[in-house]
């Protein structure tokens, strides 16, 4: 029973750690989506 518990947290800190290496090393595309706001003028000091 301890051998499966063992393996269980190896098998877990090493999808912690690889899921750590792959966010630090993942590069994700920046949104490309257009967004457009119109400001008033009155937002503007004169």
């Amino acid at each position: 029973m301890s051998k499966i518990a063992g393996l269980l947290v190896v098998l877990l800190l090493a999808v912690i750690v690889g899921g750590g290496l792959f966010l630090s090393t993942w590069d994700p595309p920046p949104p490309s989506a257009k967004i457009e706001k119109v400001v008033p003028d009155a937002r503007f000091p004169r």
